[in-house]
């Protein structure tokens, strides 16, 4: 996460702020401009070329403070999803607050990368939207297909979250997690399998042949479990049951890798000057990723928390995040 000041008084700002704390100033979020902006009374921000933006209609839904062309209308990312809970959903609308921070969260990690985002209100075929669904109701299965993300809402629930992370013994479950990990599976069919080739090829050098039933590889995961070995070639037990699956373990986690180090930069822990040094991911992994993220692990223990990262990367793996890096528009 980038760190933000009030235009007006200096102040310090988060990226959910709707209003400085401080002065009192109506703020939106650009996306264009990738920063939080002072508003009018209304709403309204005039931009540098004379454009009026206006706060995404979602403020009061949601939380979204994103700034929109239209007065009145929802901004660009809350156009990227598809199924919401309806109005008289109190208990679904409540955990939508949840889902939607993390998909504005990520839409903003992908756009500082330059990974293109494009909706299917735009491009029906090759566009992204998002599901948000409650379980409550019906089964919902997170899942993603042709572009379409799905998320079941009870993961905003940290009891239910820990309950289901316990009983698949994963290290590590969160809602921007879900969403990080199932936009690889889109971005693996538009980067890497739209573009074929030595691209395609070298995936599946990395990752396996993903042309591989996906419904035996799943049952044979379920049935008998992972490899012997496979600590030393995947990040986790889920990324063995499918190349699928191990693609987008590896994206979501170096999505989270840029993330976090980025947010350290910005504030101060951690000098620039080391990170623009690496050379490649793998040296940004090995140099500044792993000690980094050994230290913040230690910091949690101290408070009594479990590990930050609770992760090891094996050889194997930086080949696999080193590729992943490679798809990205702008170095990490």
């Amino acid at each position: 996460m980038k760190t933000y000041r009030c235009r007006r008084c200096g102040a310090a700002l988060y990226f959910e702020n709707s209003v400085c704390v401080a002065c009192g100033t109506p703020l939106g979020y650009s996306r264009a401009a990738a920063a939080i902006v002072p508003v009018d009374d209304a709403g309204e921000h005039v931009d540098p070329g004379g454009a009026s933006w206006f706060v995404c209609a979602n403020l009061n839904l949601s939380g979204c403070t994103w700034l929109t062309a239209t007065a009145g209308g929802q901004c660009f990312a809350c156009d990227l999803t598809r199924t919401r809970p309806s109005d008289d959903d109190e208990r679904g609308l409540a955990q939508l607050v949840d889902a939607e921070r993390a998909k504005r969260h990520l839409v903003a990690e992908l756009d500082a990368l330059g990974f293109p985002v494009v909706g299917k209100c735009d491009d029906p075929v090759n566009g992204l939207a998002f599901d948000f669904l409650s379980s409550e109701a019906e089964q919902v299965l997170i899942a993603h297909a042709d572009g379409l993300v799905t998320i079941d809402l009870a993961e905003s629930d940290a009891a239910h979250r820990e309950k289901v992370r316990d009983q698949l013994d994963e290290p590590y479950r969160t809602v921007l997690g879900h969403l990080r990990h199932e936009v690889g599976h889109y971005y693996e069919w538009q980067l890497v399998e739209e573009r074929g080739g030595d691209v395609l090829d070298r995936a599946r050098e990395l990752f396996g042949d993903e042309t591989a039933s996906y419904q035996d590889s799943v049952q044979r995961h379920y049935d008998s479990g992972p490899p012997e070995g496979w600590r030393g070639r995947y990040l986790s037990s889920y990324a063995t049951m499918h190349p699928y699956e191990d693609f987008a373990e590896t994206w979501a986690h170096y999505l989270h890798i840029c993330d976090t180090v980025e947010t350290v930069v910005e504030y101060g822990l951690l000098p620039a000057a080391e990170v623009k040094r690496c050379r490649s991911f793998r040296d940004l992994v090995t140099q500044v990723w792993i000690p980094l993220s050994t230290t913040l692990n230690m910091v949690n223990r101290s408070m009594g928390a479990g590990d930050l990262y609770p992760f090891v990367i094996p050889d194997a793996v930086l080949d696999k995040l080193e590729y992943v890096a490679g798809l990205c528009p702008v170095s990490p």
